[in-house]
């Protein structure tokens, strides 16, 4: 801060990370509201308080948004230990609780009191839609089998639209390039993890995480479902529920005659990882991926297999089989191993030939000194670097696909 004068040094102590700011939480029971481990902060908030992820114009900044874990019920509000005042020439604090205001729905707490009457009525809570999947995960913790269920829900459910209003404000903070959706669009389908839980001797429900998926028209009379939006909370991360969701959602639409295959919009690292372990473990079964027809090469007999029976475009199928291939190739064997290198390889230049090709008209059109500068802009030997670069990526993330796949 060297160089600022004395009154730009106090306004910048009144600046405050909006990622540390934001408090979330997912209340079950009242003594939640106070228990610090049961809160947890934002990835992002860059959408609703700009790049920088600050707010101006005080001290000591706490932004409380506090969810009842089942109906996302919510409470808000604002603390500080102090705000800057008409004595800083004229600034005014940032209006934090108007930008708040902007992403979540009307009808929220402000206090406490409130909240936990609230609280007390979520016995009557029930998940939304219908019912696709059960299934447990063990809990270290608790020393038990916690049970989750997977719904799918769509705007005709009564009270589902408040709940979703509620539900998608939590994109915002995990979601870098989050938008909310038109639920107006009958084509929007929605799919919803919760966990059971017991309170009191009755049996309650937390919401978990949830997926929108998008039903796009493919001429004739086909359709091509994209996921476009999946979120699993914090508090349940790392546990396998987003394998669970996407397995069932897959699963979902397999049953579907009139799927042509399924996609999704923009999706992260992340997300692909996650779509590589559940298409190799729906396809590793079928016999078109048996360890003998893996030696020989992708195949056509692959992709139809994969499409009719597990609803899976080529693109996808193409890295299931080299997934799958690395499994049934000795690596340690040179020609094994040379041949599998060189498999994916021929995959991987493709962007390279393509450039290529448009030298190659390049050379027709330009004066040679044009042409020089193009192929200067290529140098072959950072091409072979690339392209081994990026076979060993793969490679790595291919053999962590297959470690998950071990231990499933």
């Amino acid at each position: 801060m060297a160089g600022l004068t004395t009154t730009e040094k106090k306004l910048a102590e009144y600046k405050c990370n909006t990622n540390e700011a934001i408090q979330l939480k997912l209340v079950r029971f009242p003594e939640d509201l106070e228990d610090e481990n049961t809160t947890f902060n934002p990835e992002y908030s860059h959408q609703v308080f700009g790049d920088d992820e600050v707010a101006f114009g005080y001290k000591g900044l706490k932004i409380l948004l506090y969810y009842i874990a089942g109906n996302l019920s919510t409470l808000f509000r604002i603390e500080y230990t102090s705000r800057v005042n008409e004595k800083f020439d004229c600034v005014e604090a940032d209006d934090v609780e108007s930008k708040i205001r902007e992403i979540i729905p009307p009808g929220f707490c402000t206090n406490s009191d409130d909240f936990v009457s609230l609280l007390e009525k979520e016995v009557n809570f029930k998940p939304f839609g219908m019912l696709l999947h059960t299934y447990s995960i063990h809990n270290e913790e608790a020393g038990e089998d916690i049970t989750y269920q997977i719904y799918k829900a769509d705007m005709t459910c009564p009270g589902f639209r408040e709940y979703h209003e509620r539900l998608q404000t939590f994109l915002m903070w995990f979601i870098e390039t989050a938008s909310f959706i038109d639920v107006d669009d009958e084509r929007w389908n929605y799919f919803l993890v919760f966990e059971k839980y017991n309170k009191d001797g009755a049996t309650l429900f937390a919401t978990v995480g949830y997926m929108t998926v998008y039903n796009y028209y493919v001429y004739p009379d086909k359709t091509r479902p994209r996921v476009s939006q999946m979120l699993i909370l914090p508090p349940f991360q790392g546990e396998g529920h987003g394998a669970q969701l996407l397995e069932t959602v897959h699963r979902y639409y397999m049953s579907s005659p009139t799927v042509l295959d399924i996609t999704a919009e923009d999706p992260s690292e992340n997300y692909v990882k996650l779509r590589d372990f559940v298409l190799v473990k729906l396809c590793q079964d079928l016999v078109c991926f048996s360890p003998v027809k893996l030696m020989q090469g992708f195949s056509q007999e692959m992709v139809t297999e994969a499409q009719q029976k597990l609803k899976i475009n080529k693109q996808h199928t193409r890295r299931v089989y080299e997934i799958l291939r690395l499994r049934a190739t000795n690596m340690g064997d040179a020609e094994q191993s040379r041949s599998y290198r060189l498999d994916v390889k021929r995959r991987l230049i493709g962007p390279y030939k393509k450039k290529q090709r448009e030298l190659a008209k390049m050379r027709r059109c330009l004066r040679p000194e044009e042409m020089t500068n193009q192929l200067n802009q290529i140098d072959l030997n950072l091409q072979r670097e690339q392209l081994e670069e990026s076979f060993q990526q793969l490679v790595s993330d291919y053999r962590r696909v297959l470690e998950r796949l071990a231990q499933a």
